[in-house]
């Protein structure tokens, strides 16, 4: 019974891979513009789309972009499945055109289907090295994705077939990915446009997922 919950906690994990919203500019950062909202839709074992916004400011001489973010599958029945982040991205130098950040999320996930609903707390962090030079940057992106504890509630269909199961919250052993990819914009007056893609491997380096690749594409309008 176990292996079967954590390998649905693993599955969890899987369906909600690096879609997010920010990817940022930095050499079109201004205090003027630093509120924004973001468009995005991309490929999760399917298709995906979400909005966030969130808000520029400085530690010192470090800029700083918060944000909180909703995305859910595409679908015929609405807020089944979705996810929440509330996270932030710090840039930490910048030698010429050269700029490394990183960002943290926390992650809340939600997945429900025809024998179990799934609620997720996690983590999401990432490393971005990019070459930023006026309107337009490319860089390169490596992060890990985390599911660190799931509540299962089994339905009746489920329960029917496995009568002693319990409800409650799990410690998956597995349940986290990494992820490696590039990403590549542009600033249009006060809109960035960019993409994402890249690969994923699950935390033990043995296993890769269903559809192993991640793929995005959004837009942001700065104010």
């Amino acid at each position: 019974m176990k292996t079967f919950q954590y390998l649905l906690a693993a599955l969890f994990a899987w369906v909600d891979v690096t879609v997010d919203a920010q990817t940022v500019n930095w050499s079109r950062y201004t205090p003027e513009n630093k509120h924004f909202i973001d468009l995005h839709g991309g490929t999760e074992f399917g298709m995906a789309f979400g909005i966030a916004a969130g808000t520029h400011f400085r530690i010192g001489n470090l800029p700083l972009q918060t944000y909180v973010d909703f995305s859910m599958p595409a679908g015929n029945t609405w807020l089944d499945d979705y996810k929440v982040r509330i996270g932030g991205k710090i840039r930490w130098f910048a030698v010429e055109h050269i700029q490394f950040s990183t960002r943290f999320e926390a992650v809340f996930r939600r997945e429900k289907n025809d024998f179990v609903r799934l609620l997720n707390f996690g983590s999401d962090m990432s490393g971005i090295l990019g070459y930023y030079r006026g309107p337009w940057f490319t860089a390169a992106e490596v992060g890990f994705d985390k599911a660190v504890v799931t509540h299962f509630k089994h339905e009746e269909a489920y329960k029917d077939q496995f009568p002693g199961v319990r409800d409650g919250w799990y410690l998956p052993p597995t349940g986290g990915n990494f992820y490696a990819g590039f990403q590549l914009g542009a600033t249009i007056g006060k809109q960035d446009i960019y993409l994402r893609a890249g690969r994923i491997l699950v935390q033990d380096f043995k296993r890769s997922p269903l559809i192993p690749y991640y793929s995005q594409i959004g837009v942001n309008a700065k104010f």
